[in-house]
This record gives structure tokens, C-alpha cells and sequence, in this order.
């Protein structure tokens, strides 16, 4: 009888745990149906509108984490589809959408010396693989390193981060009357640096060791109360305010590579003194 109950038990705490929490995943699933939406929108010619649903899906992605921590509904069910869900709004999505925008008038583009004919009309398209496949495999990475990495840090530039430079690019033009045909070059090298830094090692600072519950200091509120109003009163440039930070973000792992590689520098011998 007392071994029947054991099997129960075990039974229970086995389905328990394989159980699908609806409250984090039906933000997953949101943020999912906003990629899905950007790049319905890309393809309508309504890159405005597709730009600001990539950014509705980077903070609807940051909340479905925060939600199943609050409520201690984490899962690996919920793990997983927030990985393809990434996959879609920023690794599809942006791609798709900078590629339609702008990319696509390579096609159109003289040949470009050194390069031929084919190779030319063809750099669109491959900017826009590059960064859709460094996107998958920065994605595969985190998920094999999860816990082995600094949680303060991670590792290459994070998918919501490329993507939300890549369409803080097309708002912010968009918001000027600029058309992608007219920046393609640029679409193209920003597009490109943001895959390639996806993949790469430089260490970003996740904000992960903050901790709502501690308490700060005055000026700390004082800041964030700054903050709030230099939010309100630039509302006006919220594209290129947006566009700005993400870009900053982007270098700021350049900076600290750099910042690691000039304190690591070992120092010059001193001369020997004299006899």
C-alpha cells in the first residue's frame, strides 16, 4: 500500500513538473506574434509599424522571464519556446525587415569592384543570412552556456539587442522620411556588425545582479526620477533616443574589451641600473 502511494506521488510530481504555465508563456507567445507581425508588416511596405513591433516584442520578451520568476513558474517547456520565440522576433524578424527595406536594392546596384557581378547584386541577402544565422547561433549558445558563464555578463551582443539596433535604424529613418534605398550602405554595415558581434565574446552587462528588493542610495532615485523626466520631455525623439542607446549598448562590449586589453597590458622592464 505504502509503495502504491510512493508510485502515485511520483507519478504526480512527475506531470507536475512537466506541466505548461499559462501566465509566462502567454507573454512568450505574444512576443512571438509580435516578430510574426513585423514581418507581415515588412512585407506590406509598413516598416514603420513593423520596426515598433520589434521593439514591442523585446519588452513583452523581457517580461515573460521576470513573470515566471516572480511567480515561480519557471519550466523547461517555457525555457524552449521562449528560444524559438527569440529565434522569430529577433532573428527572422529583423532580418526580413531591414532586408525588404533596404537591402533588396543591391540587387538593382552596379557591379562593385573586386567583388563581381554576382557578389554584388547578391550582399543583401547575404548581410541578411548573416545576421538570421548569428542570431541562431548565438541563441544555441546561450542555451548550452547558461550555466556555466558570469550571470552579470553575456556572452556577445543579445539577439533583443541587435535586433532592436537593426530596427531602431529603420524608425528612426522612417521618422526623417528616409528611405532604405538611400542608406543602403549603411543598413548593410550595421546589419552585418550587429550578426557578426552576436557570436563574438565580448562581454555585455546583462543587469542581472541588480536587485529590486536592496536598498539604494538617495541620488539613485534622484537619477531615475532624471531619467524619467528627460524620458517624458525627449518624447518627441523617442526613435532616436531609442536607436541611440541600443547603439551604445552595442559598443559598450567594444569598450570594455578595450578597457581589459590596455589593464592586462603587462608593463615595460626597467632598465637595469648602471654598474
Amino acid at each position: 500500500m505504502a509503495e502504491l502511494k510512493e508510485h502515485k506521488l511520483f507519478i504526480k510530481s512527475r506531470f507536475a513538473r512537466r506541466g505548461i504555465y499559462w501566465l509566462p508563456n502567454m507573454f512568450t507567445l505574444a512576443a512571438l506574434f509580435a516578430g510574426f507581425y513585423a514581418v507581415v508588416q515588412a512585407v506590406g511596405g509598413r516598416f514603420e509599424q513593423a520596426a515598433i513591433a520589434i521593439f514591442v516584442a523585446l519588452v513583452l520578451d523581457g517580461l515573460d522571464g521576470r513573470v515566471a520568476r516572480l511567480t515561480r513558474t519557471q519550466s523547461a517547456f517555457g525555457a524552449e519556446l521562449d528560444s524559438l520565440s527569440d529565434m522569430v522576433s529577433f532573428g527572422v524578424a529583423p532580418a526580413l525587415v531591414v532586408y525588404v527595406w533596404a537591402l533588396k536594392d543591391f540587387a538593382a546596384m552596379k557591379t562593385v569592384p573586386m567583388l563581381g557581378p554576382w557578389l554584388s547584386t547578391k550582399l543583401g541577402w547575404v548581410a541578411a543570412f548573416v545576421y538570421c544565422a548569428c542570431a541562431a547561433l548565438r541563441l544555441a549558445r546561450f542555451n548550452t552556456n547558461i550555466d556555466v558563464v558570469d550571470k552579470r555578463y553575456f556572452q556577445g551582443l543579445p539577439s533583443p539587442a541587435a535586433a532592436a539596433v537593426v530596427a531602431g535604424l529603420v524608425l528612426a529613418m522612417s521618422e526623417y522620411q528616409i528611405k532604405g534605398a538611400d542608406v543602403k550602405w549603411l543598413a548593410w554595415g550595421l546589419t552585418l556588425v550587429a550578426g557578426l558581434t552576436m557570436v563574438s565574446n565580448l562581454k555585455f552587462y546583462s543587469g542581472k545582479d541588480i536587485n529590486l528588493r536592496k536598498s539604494v542610495s538617495f541620488s539613485v532615485v534622484v537619477a531615475i526620477a532624471l531619467g524619467f523626466v528627460l524620458l517624458i520631455s525627449f518624447a518627441s525623439t523617442l526613435p532616436e533616443m531609442l536607436f541611440t542607446l541600443f547603439v551604445l549598448y552595442g559598443l559598450s562590449g567594444y569598450a570594455v574589451w578595450i578597457y581589459e586589453r590596455i589593464r592586462r597590458k603587462p608593463a615595460e622592464p626597467l632598465e637595469a641600473p648602471p654598474d
